[in-house]
């Protein structure tokens, strides 16, 4: 046994109590509860953004404005964002199947890249042409276009601003199952839904007090640029959400690592094992939001004939599997360690170890606010090696 004595167990379960290990702990029923909760959250968005549709269409006929009209059609084409993410938490549901193994889950990932390509060609690039276009033309607008626009623009606030209130309402639930400060939960995204309309809808809130501040601007010194720098200001940031939605998504999709603090949580718990001399390799791979696969190459002490290897590694997989239901893919190849293999290991473990600290400490919650969490999501201390 690596880690035998009874201080190094319980620093491995003090270890294993951080929130992001024990972010893996919730059990499928917890999980289908959450995707209920995110599609709940984007059906609001969803409903924010016709919402504001039907609003700027009203406002365009009544004010006569093209603007507004095209604005119309720019809040139509963030609706399709919302059935995207739909998409996203209905077929990454999907059972596996024997042309996906394991599972769909990855399918989250590709349809909020899909949302976060959406916000940056139907949202930052139109922003910026029409901003662009205004600070060229020069145009005005009359009083009752002004007084349309700013009763539009109040709508899409309240509008925007319910959305948030609840998709902020969601994150809290989960920084408080998770033991996680509200921003930690925000910056974690494990859910590429809810963090997608989370930073739109922020984005969107944001954008329209802009928005708001260069039409009064405009209104009172008629000058037409104040508009125009609005919508370029508005442009440019809906682009900064979506270049970093987009490379969230493309991390997961091409094959991330799960959370460090998990990675530290599973590898010492096989360390524990009496069976295992030696943990060479450690491997792991999000599959999904539900779903990851590890791959562990470890060293068995001597002595074990066939039978009890086999009994060693179907035990070591039922109790990863039972502390840890996200790790439902687990692979344990059995292999003679050498020095070499034993060094790298030990480099690695090393830097995985600082890697989960700085985590901590980026992550680490208010004073006030760092008792133990309640309830069915208890930080899980992990098994013993008994």
């Amino acid at each position: 046994m690596s880690n035998g004595t009874q201080d190094e167990t319980q620093d491995d379960r003090q270890h294993e109590s951080q929130p992001g290990a024990r972010d893996a702990t919730h059990d499928g029923p917890s999980q289908d509860g959450a995707d209920a909760r995110t599609a709940v959250t984007v059906f609001v968005a969803l409903g924010a953004n016709l919402v504001i549709a039907l609003a700027k269409v009203a406002g365009g006929l009544i004010a006569g404005s093209p603007a507004l009209l095209s604005e119309a059609a720019h809040s139509v084409a963030d609706s399709l964002n919302e059935l995207f993410l739909l998409a996203s938490v209905k077929r990454s549901a999907r059972a596996p199947d024997s042309r996906h193994p394991f599972g769909y889950g990855k399918e989250r990932y590709f349809w909020s890249l899909l949302a976060a390509v959406g916000i940056f060609v139907m949202g930052g690039c139109f922003s910026f042409f029409q901003g662009v276009e205004a600070l060229r033309s020069g145009g005005s607008e009359s009083r009752t276009g002004y007084t349309v626009g700013l009763v539009v623009l109040g709508v899409a606030l309240l509008a925007e601003g319910s959305s948030l209130l609840r998709a902020l309402a969601q994150v809290r639930g989960q920084a408080r199952a998770t033991g996680r400060s509200i921003p930690a939960a925000i910056r974690a995204g494990d859910d590429p839904a809810l963090r997608t309309v989370l930073a739109e809808d922020a984005t969107a809130c944001f954008g329209v007090v802009v928005a708001m501040a260069g039409v009064g601007l405009h209104l009172l010194t008629g000058e037409v640029a104040w508009e125009g720098w609005a919508s370029v200001v508005i442009g440019a940031l809906l682009m900064y959400v979506a270049y970093q939605l987009a490379k969230e998504s493309r991390g997961r999709i091409i094959g991330e690592a799960a959370d460090p603090a998990l990675r530290q949580a599973l590898a010492r718990f096989l360390d524990r094992q009496p069976e295992i001399d030696a943990v060479t390799t450690l491997l792991t791979m999000r599959l999904g939001t539900r779903s990851t696969l590890v791959a562990a190459r470890i060293d068995l002490v001597a002595g074990l004939d066939s039978e009890e290897v086999e009994e060693v590694l179907v035990r070591v997989k039922t109790e990863l599997r039972r502390h840890w239901p996200v790790a439902d893919q687990i692979f344990l190849d059995v292999t003679d360690a050498s020095a070499e293999d034993r060094e790298r290991a030990r480099r690695e473990r090393a830097l995985l170890d600082e890697a989960v600290l700085a985590d901590r400490e980026r992550h680490a919650p208010a004073p006030h606010a760092g008792r133990r969490p309640a309830g069915p999501h208890a930080p899980d201390t992990g098994p013993s090696a008994d």
